[in-house]
């Protein structure tokens, strides 16, 4: 399989494991809620595995989000997913920085690393990163920024904030609504995406021809 076809199951995978996760978790709420409580150790949990998920690629932390979305509502879930999700990156760009190749091989096939090393620009770097963010996973492009970009840490920090905020919200307001909206907010998703596709290919036959 291509780098294509291999990040679309990526992602097929990903939606159907939170709208199973979510429709558990809503009708198990009571029972969830007793055995792991929603105090702020269980929120520092939280933290922690979606440092840990993205510290250690390829792992998603993103299924995990409607159990933080039911246990204390879509708003706390969104600015923790956000803090999680800032420092695994920060740690995985500074891992990058300082080990390069050597470490990142442990956990990413390279291949992978250079497909997104050709997205990132020369310049305009810190909005470039901002939309990358929103559309790439989180633990590749810390990875690859770390290895191949020349950004310093704050500014890296800051277009990190940016770029997973709206992904963090508009996902944990998801994982507290009922599954049927869930699924047809996938699927519309889905649709929209397929559309841009396809307008692309056909952008792209059209450029070839006037070649």
């Amino acid at each position: 399989m291509n780098q294509k076809t291999k990040a679309i199951i990526e992602i097929l995978i990903i939606v159907l494991l939170f709208i199973s996760l979510s429709y558990i978790i809503q009708t198990n709420i009571e029972s969830i809620r007793n055995i792991i409580g929603d105090g702020y150790d269980s929120m520092l949990f939280y933290i922690l595995m979606t440092v840990v998920a993205v510290v250690i690629a390829p792992i998603s932390a993103t299924p995990l989000l409607p159990l933080a979305s039911n246990l204390w509502g879509w708003l706390i879930a969104a600015i923790l997913s956000i803090i999680g999700w800032t420092i695994g990156s920060l740690i995985a760009f500074v891992l990058a920085r300082i080990y390069g190749l050597l470490i990142i091989r442990k956990f990413i096939p390279i291949e992978r690393i250079r497909d997104i090393e050709k997205k990132i620009p020369d310049e305009n770097i810190f909005w470039s990163i901002v939309f990358l963010r929103m559309i790439l996973p989180v633990d590749l492009l810390s990875y690859a920024l770390g290895i191949f970009s020349k950004i310093n840490t704050r500014d890296y920090l800051l277009a990190t904030i940016i770029g997973v905020a709206p992904f963090a919200f508009v996902f944990a307001y998801l994982g507290e609504m009922p599954i049927l909206y869930q699924i047809i907010s996938f699927l519309i998703a889905m649709i929209i995406l397929l559309i841009g596709f396809i307008i692309k290919k056909i952008r792209d036959k059209k450029k070839i021809k006037k070649r």
